[in-house]
């Protein structure tokens, strides 16, 4: 499918969202939207398996007298000895099974209808894929989505009529489309980003621009020790620890592929229940296989993950790039054990008003010793004092700093603040800090700020190249003597300006130019005074003689 049908496809999608949801609030909407766009996906690629697994056996989906059944329930009704084998190995091509009752086809048809039960089946078919299709993958999928919500009608027939319209119209527009993942899946990213823009601060629990989530993903696709030799062809592991929606480990993995590389394995951590759902969704929507990512739902500050919280150094985990857009100055709760963690515990605690730092030494922690790591966070982090003025110190000289890029104002839907991005290393080779000062590369949307192909490119060609000479209001490398010189403050300002530097004024000239139109207005004046002096009028005061 081209780019212009994929736009086309996320329009049409929510254009649907946009007229159906009615009084419904858009947040809640767009669960239910998402799990529908989910469900089509298993679907679609479970059947296309079925197919192909069945051969010759697969029913002819367009017989006559199936009533409007899918050709699975046809094969499942007529073979009931054959259908153990057969979700057996299923689960082992497709790692799922979903029942014939529960297909798209099926729910589509009983929505076509009007059929009455089709709330009761789609809760079946949600607590089917959830518990028995595939455990570690799909445990609590839809735990968010309550079809029985008062939001979708106040009694049981105006609910299952309010799901019957909205499903219908899914199908209806959907059958112009491909509905290959990559197609759905970049359809799904379109309908998590209109969803954010009117979310207003809320977005920012879920959603990182795309034009954001590239800059960072272009930067940890590259080597880490020598970017100037380009992409690196693979990545064991990458790692996001606020990974909201999941955008941005996405967009690590498409960097790759695009330069012909791969990722092992994608790791992401979330705390809000449903964000942690979409992430799940949007991997699979996306193609990336259930053994091919791990999604963990839990808090991130307290590290609830166990995965993580190996205290033998040898087993402790390690990821070659690290990616994150943690909540900007979240206020957490910094404990005496905490401060022993070791996280923390050879840099310090960030305060409690904003744990900006402590969600940075958190990824930190677990960055190979030749990985890289890029974080967006508030500019606070580059200039406040106290015990981040410490933090930040230490990770100076200990030269853990490579990079810092201040980007524009309102970029995100959560708030219109300019943020940075740090890149760190645990091993990086130039004993200077290159600062890039992207605030000026911008276009001006209707909702938001921007930026380019153009100003994502040169960030990172810059950020690649790390000029020896400095770009003139733009990017300079700053030694670590300077960088000691100024209290180890980090404000981009300090070092790179974007201030037009005033021109100089040549005051001899200018008063020359000056006394000349004075001598001009006087001459001028004498000429006018003879003008009206010959009509008879008073002259003009001062110039009289």
């Amino acid at each position: 499918m081209t780019e212009p049908e994929q736009k086309q496809l996320g329009k049409t999608l929510w254009g649907i969202a946009d007229q159906l949801r009615g009084a419904m609030n858009a947040d809640d909407f767009r669960d239910y939207m998402l799990a529908f766009l989910f469900l089509r996906y298993l679907s679609d690629n479970y059947e296309q398996a079925a197919r192909k697994e069945l051969g010759s056996d697969y029913p002819d989906p367009n017989a006559i007298g199936n009533g409007g059944r899918s050709s699975l329930s046809v094969w499942y009704e007529n073979n009931p000895d054959d259908v153990a084998a057969f979700e057996k190995q299923m689960r082992l091509k497709t790692h799922y099974v979903v029942r014939p009752q529960h297909l798209w086809a099926s729910i589509a048809h009983m929505a076509k209808t009007q059929n009455g039960e089709l709330l009761n089946t789609l809760q079946e078919g949600f607590k089917y894929i959830e518990n028995e299709s595939f455990q570690s993958t799909f445990s609590g999928l839809f735990s968010e989505i309550n079809l029985g919500s008062e939001k979708l009608g106040k009694t049981y027939d105006a609910r299952n009529a309010k799901l019957c319209s909205i499903i219908s119209k899914i199908a209806e527009e959907l059958k112009g489309f491909s509905t290959d993942s990559d197609t759905l899946g970049d359809a799904y990213e379109y309908l998590i980003g209109e969803f954010a823009a009117g979310s207003g601060k809320k977005a920012g629990e879920f959603y990182t621009p795309q034009r954001i989530s590239d800059i960072l993903s272009g930067i940890v696709a590259l080597d880490s020790q020598d970017p100037k030799s380009g992409k690196r062809k693979h990545l064991a592991s990458v790692m996001d620890f606020a990974c909201g929606s999941g955008s941005l480990l996405l967009n690590v993995r498409q960097q790759m592929k695009k330069a012909g590389g791969s990722i092992g394995k994608i790791f992401g951590q979330e705390k809000n229940i449903t964000t942690y759902n979409l992430a799940r969704m949007n991997m699979l929507l996306h193609g990336v296989k259930d053994t091919e990512f791990e999604i963990y739902h839990g808090d991130t500050l307290t590290n609830e993950w166990d995965m993580l919280r190996e205290t033998n150094p040898a087993k402790k985990p390690a990821f070659d790039a690290v990616v994150a857009n943690p909540p900007f100055s979240y206020r957490w709760e910094p404990t005496e054990a905490l401060g022993e963690d070791m996280r923390f515990k050879n840099h310090g605690l960030a305060p409690k008003s904003a744990a900006d730092f402590a969600f940075l030494l958190h990824g930190f922690h677990y960055l190979k010793d030749d990985g890289v790591m890029a974080i967006i966070l508030p500019h606070g982090v580059l200039f406040r004092g106290g015990a981040e003025a410490k933090i930040r110190e230490k990770l100076l000289k200990d030269g853990h700093i490579d990079t810092v890029i201040g980007l524009p104002a309102n970029l995100f839907y959560s708030t219109g603040i300019p943020v940075c991005i740090l890149v760190l290393k645990r091993c990086k080779q130039p004993d200077d800090v290159l600062f890039i000062n992207a605030s000026e590369s911008f276009k001006k949307g209707k909702r938001q700020n921007y930026m380019t192909d153009e100003h994502i490119a040169e960030i990172i060609e810059t950020y690649q190249q790390r000029p020896e000479e400095r770009i003139d209001r733009y990017a300079r490398r700053v030694s670590m003597d300077e960088i000691e010189a100024n209290d180890f403050n980090l404000n981009i300002t300090r070092y790179v300006s974007t201030a037009e530097e005033e021109a100089e004024i040549d005051l001899a000239a200018t008063h020359k130019e000056l006394v000349g139109i004075e001598k001009d207005i006087r001459e001028a004046a004498k000429k006018h005074n003879a003008f009206l002096k010959e009509l008879g009028l008073d002259a003009l005061p001062g110039y009289d003689q």
